[in-house]
């Protein structure tokens, strides 16, 4: 059974054999497929669109100069669901959920300081990820962000991609002279006294990788001055890398206690995302920001409609979340 949970490699695959992720409820060998059950809503994510300045190598979502397969939500939009935060936080007793801004990249969106604002203005903490490039080093851009952090102060926090700490790799990465130009939006943010964190990624995702990842990041952060604390996983943020070719193992319920992870700790049992499908009348919920496509995990029109509990029949489950130990999330 620890195999199952743990080790990816399953020699060669039996094409007679049931299809790994095939079914809801069941893996490929025949156990109860695992699920997370919906605690409480902590972070509402809102996917911006899947236009992005550029195109990545590996894009954990696909996006793309021309990929607008997600459409920009509108301000109008996104305050549909900001009402919705409010009521479910009234009748459960809990505080106000962060709002993550995801995209694509966020500020191409032409309503995203709008939406941003609007949710500082409600008592929320937001969270807006962007590689610091050019949408967001607009003139018009950088004057918005500066009149929030004016009015809002460490409410609001950008999340910068900067997926490694040297040039090469993460130019190999997001392309020739990204490095730079992400440096440049990442000082000037730190340089206007912006709450900051870093996104990065690692290959393997084991401890010793970790560290010495972190070390990277901390001399790179002291060369340029930007005063974040590398060894703070708040601050810079993790994320393996995400193969959609490589053989990864099934979720069962036995591998909660195999594993001794929580399932209340996966993203899903306090997230939710919005999405906004090209061609559709409106938004809807989807499970996590990592399955905007994938149907089964749409969850409905509404975040009422959406708190169920989601079981993880998809690679990235099992990859980023239970394994990876990954979260999107500030905290």
């Amino acid at each position: 059974m620890a195999r199952n949970c743990r080790n990816a490699s399953f020699g060669v695959m039996n094409t007679s054999a049931p299809r790994k992720f095939n079914h809801p409820d069941v893996t490929a060998r025949g156990e109860a497929r695992a699920s997370v059950a919906f605690r409480q809503l902590e972070t509402l994510w809102i996917n911006t669109g899947t236009l992005c300045n550029i195109e990545c190598a590996n894009c954990y979502i696909h996006s793309s100069p021309t990929e607008d397969r997600l459409s920009y939500i509108t301000a109008a939009e996104a305050a549909h669901f900001l009402d919705e935060t409010a009521a479910l936080a009234l009748a459960s007793g809990s505080g106000l959920p962060e709002i993550g801004f995801t995209g694509g990249e966020p500020f191409m969106n032409p309503d995203m300081l709008a939406m941003a604002e609007d949710g500082l203005a409600r008592g929320h903490k937001v969270l807006i990820l962007t590689n610091a490039m050019q949408p967001m080093l607009r003139p018009g851009i950088k004057q918005g962000l500066l009149a929030l952090r004016e009015r809002y102060d460490a409410a609001l926090t950008l999340r910068v991609s900067l997926d490694h700490y040297t040039e090469a790799l993460h130019d190999a990465e997001r392309g020739a002279g990204s490095f730079a130009k992400t440096m440049e939006g990442l000082k000037w943010l730190a340089d206007n006294g912006f709450s900051l964190a870093v996104a990065g990624r690692t290959t393997s995702g084991e401890g010793e990788e970790e560290t010495k990842e972190r070390s990277g990041y901390a001399a790179l952060f002291a060369r340029e001055g930007v005063a974040l604390d590398s060894k703070d996983p708040s601050s810079l943020v993790l994320f393996p890398e995400m193969d959609e070719e490589a053989e990864v193992p099934e979720i069962t319920t036995a591998c909660w206690g195999i594993l001794d992870v929580d399932p209340g700790a996966m993203m899903c049992a306090t997230s939710r995302m919005v999405v906004k499908r090209k061609g559709m009348a409106a938004p809807v919920v989807v499970a996590c920001t990592l399955l905007p496509d994938d149907p089964q995990f749409e969850l409905g029109a509404s975040l009422a409609e959406s708190l169920g509990a989601v079981k993880l029949n998809h690679r990235h489950c099992a990859k980023f979340c239970v394994l990876g130990g990954a979260s999107c999330s500030a905290s």
